[in-house]
């Protein structure tokens, strides 16, 4: 081996997985997520179409938002949520 060859030592960090430990703390501090209540209020339709939710729309709306920082009055919430159950069942 050469003085230029690289060894395993080269390429790994103190934590290997450090990357892969950046992007779950970015995911979950929701970087990856909708921003507008637009995105959100669709996401929430697709997965209600895909049977994913089976909870109150009013209270997965509100975990959603909540998570994204965006404050709505809660009755815009449920109205929000009305229209988005109105919409998937037509």
């Amino acid at each position: 081996m050469t003085e230029s060859a690289a060894t395993g030592d080269d390429y790994f960090t103190e934590n290997p997985h450090a990357d892969v430990a950046a992007g779950a703390a970015d995911a979950a501090a929701g970087t990856d997520s909708p921003h507008t209540v637009e995105d959100i209020a669709e996401e929430v339709r697709d997965e209600i179409r895909l049977g994913h939710v089976e909870d109150d729309v009013s209270h997965v709306l509100r975990e959603r938002l909540d998570g994204a920082g965006i404050s709505m009055r809660p009755e815009d919430v449920d109205s929000l949520a009305e229209d988005i159950e109105r919409d998937v069942s037509s």
